[in-house]
Formats: structure tokens, C-alpha cells, sequence
């Protein structure tokens, strides 16, 4: 069940940034109605993602990186970082879709492209993550927030 919530996670990821992509051109090319388009799609899939993460989070647990010893540091150092990342994209994010939504375009033209290109960043380092995680080495033990908290 962690593999597939997790692999399901970062499908979502992956098209939120596709659909960013695809807006970005459409904007370039003075198309707005479908850079809306493109735009809500992948908030709606960068929510989703959201709320699949945390429920995983709350119900099944975070998955232990399984690599070698020796990669531990590293990973956890760039785990950090790609938290770090996501919570200034999920801010960015919101302010820019505020400011679209009242309607204040220059404002929103200013933050637009530092959201969309600190996403791509943050879904790339996700990617990594989910890689290194599930893909290069085996998965570490899981332990939900349930069984953390008791002691178990």
C-alpha cells in the first residue's frame, strides 16, 4: 500500500509540474484563458498531492531511507533542502493564485514565474527523493505517526 500511495503521490507531482509547463507556454503566448486552464489543473493536482501526503503521512507512516549508511547524511541533508523548497512553493503558490484571483495581474505577472520555477525545482528534488527512496534502493521500514507516538 506505501509503494503505490507513494508512487500515486509522485505521479501527481509530475503532472502538476506538466501542467505548470503548459501554462507557462500558453501565458507567453498571450493565450490567458488557457493558461488559466493549464494553471488551476496543476494546483489542483499540487492539492492532491497534498492531501494524499499527508494523509500517507498520518495513516500508513514516512518511509525510512533504505540506502547504505553511508548515503544517510546526504539524503536527509537533501531531504531537508526539498522540504524547504516545497513549503516556499506551497506559499509562493498561494500568493499567486490570490493575486490572480483579485485580479492584480501585475502583482501576479511579478510572482508567477519565481512560483512556477522554485516548483519545477521542488518537483524535480521530489522526484530524486521518490527515487531514492523506492527505485535505487530498497525501501526502509515505515512506521505511521500512530505507532511512532505509542512507542511501538
Amino acid at each position: 500500500m506505501d509503494v503505490f500511495v507513494s508512487y500515486l503521490n509522485e505521479a501527481c507531482i509530475i503532472i502538476s509540474a506538466i501542467c505548470f509547463a503548459i501554462g507557462w507556454v500558453y501565458i507567453r503566448k498571450h493565450r490567458v484563458r488557457i493558461h488559466r486552464r493549464w494553471m488551476l489543473t496543476g494546483v489542483v493536482f499540487a492539492a492532491l498531492f497534498f492531501i494524499i501526503y499527508a494523509a500517507k503521512t498520518f495513516f500508513i507512516g514516512d518511509t525510512e531511507f533504505g540506502g547504505p549508511k553511508s548515503l544517510n547524511t546526504f539524503y536527509y541533508v537533501f531531504l531537508q533542502a526539498h522540504s524547504v523548497l516545497a513549503t516556499i512553493a506551497a506559499i509562493f503558490g498561494v500568493i499567486t493564485l490570490v493575486y490572480a484571483a483579485r485580479g492584480r495581474f501585475s502583482r501576479h505577472r511579478k510572482i508567477g514565474p519565481w512560483t512556477v520555477v522554485i516548483w519545477f525545482v521542488t518537483a524535480a528534488t521530489g522526484l530524486v527523493v521518490f527515487l531514492l527512496l523506492y527505485v535505487v534502493f530498497t525501501p526502509g521500514p515505515t512506521a505511521n505517526l500512530w505507532h511512532s507516538y505509542l512507542g511501538h
